[in-house]
């Protein structure tokens, strides 16, 4: 018989010293068995949500923390059952636990050592492989988010009769919240209920069916249906609406209130006309060389920003407050400020200032699609020496944008617009944007703020000005 232990997974420290994250899903359930480096689980930072991967090969035993919960670094929040090559007897799984040196990642993605040496089994009917299909498929029921599943009670799913062999607790029948509602209501046991849903799942349909030809109670239908609709909060006749500050929205807040009241901002604009900058980017665009790249406004901006700190490297600094320093970078980690649905983040791209043209538009492209989706990670969201934030993507002007911290300046994109404007002694349609700089008066004073959103400008009104300043 081979012996089995208790491991416990401690949340780590994902970076930069975070104290604390929340589980926004969990991957697995109780009963999974996973492999070294499976994600198990997504988890969100003050910074960012990163996918969890698992520290060890076998089975997950239980789920400490529900989805919402926000954890302190160091606390269980998942435990497995491995192999114990050591030798140690099943009944003293916690002292050999307490008692091995940890191999746990510190950051997300650094693995650990393989636990177990025998080859892990994926199980039939994971609820990680059934979530996709469930999602594409808008037939059948709601896909049912991945919910960490209680401990398993042996009058559920039987017992384990012995911890070595691959006898583990039965699955419980895969269904939605409101399904299993809906069948308490009726008295079905889905045990019972065949899911013809994908990867098994049982919808309101089978249980409907389980109970004779699709007829059910009209109390029991409203309910289902109250189950099921969400509502929004107008609807439930609620006046007001309270949402837990915490996350990147915690950290952004936090940043900007630290930053608004520690650095003197000054604020500068300059309206440019663009049009040649625009006719250049049409250009490049039917040009073999950028075919199937992204290139934006956004772009052409980037790499001005990126030639006119060559001319005025006291933007590209950090004030060092504790050793009374100015730090001045000799490298450029660009970032650009990104709306996502869990709030503002400035991811940054490394060493932007090595790359070429093409290569800074790929970037970009990765940058956002990432930053949208929420897979951004902390060594991407530090480290920004000076940022960009696009402004003009919503139909705005200018503004006067807070400064990230430990930066010295920040330019905003304001919106290109036709325009009448002056051109060649006459009044001519251009296409016009606004730049808008802020800076840190302790860092920049006004003529070098001036002399690099000037430098920005012309760039952008006269793409040749690159030869001359590069």
């Amino acid at each position: 018989m081979t012996a089995t232990m208790i491991k416990e997974f401690r949340l780590p420290d994902l970076g930069e010293g975070l104290t604390e994250s929340e589980i926004v899903s969990w991957k697995v359930g109780v009963g999974d068995t996973v492999s070294l480096n499976q994600i198990i689980a997504e988890v969100e930072t003050a910074k960012a949500v990163v996918e969890l991967p698992s520290p060890f090969a076998g089975v997950i035993t239980a789920l400490h923390e529900q989805p919402g919960t926000v954890v302190e670094v160091g606390k269980p929040i998942v435990s497995f059952e491995v192999k114990d090559d050591a030798g140690n007897q099943p009944g003293a799984a916690a002292t050999a636990d307490a008692a091995l040196p940890r191999r746990e990642p510190n950051l997300v993605g650094y693995g650990a050592v393989v636990e177990s040496t025998g080859r892990p089994v994926r199980r039939q009917r994971a609820l990680v492989e059934a979530a996709a299909p469930v999602e594409a498929a808008p037939q059948v029921e709601p896909a049912p988010q991945v919910e960490p599943a209680p401990p398993v009670e042996p009058a559920e799913t039987g017992s384990v009769e012995s911890r070595g062999q691959d006898t583990r607790p039965a699955e419980r029948p895969r269904s939605t919240p409101p399904v299993r509602k809906l069948a308490k209501d009726l008295g079905v046991d889905l045990e019972k209920v065949a899911g013809a849903g994908p990867g098994g799942l049982i919808t309101r349909d089978d249980v409907r069916n389980f109970v004779g030809g699709g007829d059910l109670p009209a109390a029991a239908q409203e309910l289902a249906a109250q189950e099921t609709a969400p509502q929004s909060a107008a609807a439930r006749g609620e006046r007001e609406v309270r949402t837990p500050i915490k996350g990147v929205r915690k950290y952004t807040a936090a940043a900007m209130v630290s930053s608004a009241f520690t650095a003197p901002h000054v604020t500068e604009f300059l309206t440019v006309d663009v049009t040649p900058a625009m006719e250049l980017l049409a250009r490049l665009k039917e040009s073999k060389p950028f075919a199937g790249h992204k290139l934006t406004p956004l772009t052409l901006v980037s790499k001005a920003v990126l030639i006119a700190l060559r001319r005025n490297p006291g933007l590209n600094a950090r004030w060092d407050e504790a050793n009374q320093e100015i730090v001045q970078f000799n490298y450029v980690n660009l970032g650009i400020a990104a709306a996502t649905p869990r709030g503002l983040t400035v991811p940054n791209i490394k060493d932007a200032d090595r790359l070429t043209f093409v290569d800074l538009s790929t970037a970009l492209a990765e940058l956002t699609d990432t930053a949208r989706a929420g897979k951004t990670s902390p060594e991407d969201l530090s480290g920004g020496t000076i940022s960009i934030t696009n402004i003009g993507v919503f139909g705005i002007d200018a503004g006067t944008p807070i400064l990230n911290p430990g930066e010295a300046a920040i330019l905003a994109v304001g919106a290109v617009r036709k325009t009448p404007w002056e051109y060649q002694d006459q009044v001519a349609l251009r296409q016009v944007m606004t730049l808008s700089l802020s800076f840190d008066h302790r860092l920049v004073d006004g003529e070098q703020g001036s002399r690099f959103l000037a430098d920005v400008g012309a760039l952008l009104a006269d793409p040749g000005m690159a030869f001359a300043m590069a």
